[in-house]
């Protein structure tokens, strides 16, 4: 009997760790509040978004001529994120539901 009792207790620690953690995932899951249950409505200002971008890209233009090509890549990669921000903003518009028709 000797024997099994190590093998119980490693099995019982490795069991209340097991559940302890996904007892943890479940509970951060569930608190969650959800996006669209914030009762918030999402506003893209596209055309300010596209400004921000265009600065972007001439940082990067810019920093590119000055050697610094890691940064330029992270500026132009900002910028392509906002322009697809901005591009689905316009997409979620178009494909939204009007109450006129």
């Amino acid at each position: 009997m000797n024997h099994a009792t190590p093998l119980r207790r490693t099995l019982t620690a490795l069991t209340t760790t097991t559940l302890l953690a996904g007892g943890l995932l479940l509970g951060q899951t569930v608190t969650a509040e959800p996006a669209h249950a914030a009762g918030k409505k999402i506003v893209c200002n596209v055309p300010k978004m596209r400004q921000q971008a265009a600065d972007l890209r001439s940082k990067a233009a810019q920093l590119q001529r000055l050697g610094a090509t890691a940064e330029a890549r992270k500026a132009r990669g900002q910028a392509d994120a906002l322009e697809r921000k901005a591009q689905a903003c316009i997409d979620a518009e178009d494909s939204a539901p009007k109450p006129w028709k």
